[in-house]
């Protein structure tokens, strides 16, 4: 086979180990896809370590197999899909049984790529049972060793209280800053989350800030979305609120369906759009029944996403209490891509806060009342939304665009 042309810096040999990968549309499987996709393209030897897509349905996609390793190319990435077990039930306690099954399986998964000889192993987080593997094999592999941090998923267990368990994930959580020390670089998404690995004794010169980028030319706010709102039964006149993402524990969809029960009864004029998959979504669509101009769609595709996204006068992005702290939301980088004004609940102080208060609204976690009269203020604002639009568009287009942040990163990986 032809050598591959070498990038300046040249090519570097990278295991990827994480649990969600592509085709999964949305969350971490997404952006662990992409990014190795982008690498590869670029000359480098992408190896992945993953699980079989399953979210977030929570249901493994055919013609895949829980409990069967097997090997494939995807868009030039050598992909091993490890074993797990996939509750369709996700209750804490099953959750943590998931991500440790996952673990074990990872550890076959990687003795498949023992010949690879790799330079870095990066491992990515969630979920955090996994990094001990992917640090034991990179260890014994001589590799340098990067943990890449979605999601202080250990954290956010602890700040939304899940249940039996909470207790024990903040006693893990001092545990999580013990593991992180060990690797030799350690990137979040965030500076909110970088100051939490200063907190953990990470000097300054092994951590990387890599934020969540977005393909600012797939997702433009002149995409034609006259078909999506035409589907949806809409008038020019109508504004639209979507909520588009997983349906799952650390969105807030309850406040959403309160505050909106006041909103539209208010204004006739809007509308709520739900489009996403998750194990909470039968729950929710029970708890929302008798909202009207109400409607349910599924998680879109790839080509048809940018469409739904400017469909939207409005982007929700709801938050329990205690979850912003601890992530930001991936899909904010869309919603600011599209040229529409977003509503999140977040403390101000956060840096989920920090960010949509410079493209949208942003009212307190738990407080009803005031994202109802966020809904109000904003729809009948046209050219209040069209400004906060553009402002995220700008935001996005200055420190999201996927090239600029991925170039950066493999300059990184480049270093000797």
């Amino acid at each position: 086979m032809a050598e591959q042309v070498r990038e300046p810096g040249g090519a570097t040999r990278v295991v990827i180990a994480g649990l969600n990968y592509a085709p999964e549309r949305v969350g971490v499987g997404k952006y662990t896809g992409e990014m190795a996709v982008w690498l590869a393209a670029r000359g480098n030897q992408v190896h992945v370590a993953c699980a079989p897509p399953y979210y977030p349905d929570w249901k493994v996609q055919p013609p895949y197999r829980a409990w069967r390793r097997c090997r494939e190319t995807l868009a030039g990435v050598d992909v091993i899909r490890c074993p797990l077990w996939v509750p369709q039930s996700p209750t804490a306690l099953r959750r943590v049984i998931h991500l440790l099954s996952f673990a074990l399986g990872l550890l076959s998964g990687l003795l498949g790529l023992r010949r690879v000889r790799p330079q870095w192993v990066i491992a990515i987080v969630p979920t955090l049972f996994s990094a001990p593997v992917a640090l034991l094999a990179a260890r014994l592999w001589g590799a340098r060793t990067w943990v890449h941090i979605q999601d202080f998923e250990l954290g956010a267990a602890s700040g939304l209280q899940m249940g039996m368990l909470a207790r024990f994930m903040r006693i893990g959580s001092f545990l999580e800053g013990w593991l992180l020390r060990r690797f030799d670089r350690v990137s979040t998404i965030s500076l909110e989350m970088d100051e939490r690995l200063e907190d953990y004794g990470i000097p300054p010169g092994r951590r990387y800030l890599l934020p969540n980028w977005v393909d600012v030319e797939h997702v433009r706010p002149e995409v034609d979305a006259r078909g999506v709102r035409t589907q949806l039964g809409l008038t020019v006149d109508d504004v639209v609120m979507l909520y588009s993402g997983s349906l799952s524990v650390k969105q807030d969809l309850e406040l959403v369906f309160e505050a909106a029960r006041v909103a539209l009864s208010a204004n006739p004029r809007l509308h709520l759009v739900i489009c996403g998959d998750g194990p909470r979504k039968e729950q929710l669509q029970q708890l929302a029944r008798g909202l009207p101009r109400l409607q349910w769609y599924p998680s879109q595709s790839f080509e048809d996403f940018p469409a739904w996204l400017t469909a939207a006068d409005i982007h929700l992005l709801p938050q329990k209490i205690g979850a912003a702290a601890q992530v930001m939301p991936s899909k904010l980088g869309g919603m600011m891509a599209s040229g529409r004004a977003v509503i999140a609940t977040a403390m101000p102080q956060t840096a989920l806060g920090e960010t949509v208060e410079q493209c949208g609204v942003v009212t307190p976690p738990g407080d009803a009342e005031a994202l109802a009269a966020a809904m109000l203020a904003l729809a009948a604002d046209a050219p209040k939304r069209q400004a906060l639009g553009l402002q995220g568009r700008q935001l996005a287009l200055q420190t999201l665009a996927q090239d600029a942040i991925l170039e950066r990163f493999q300059r990184e990986l480049s270093r000797p």
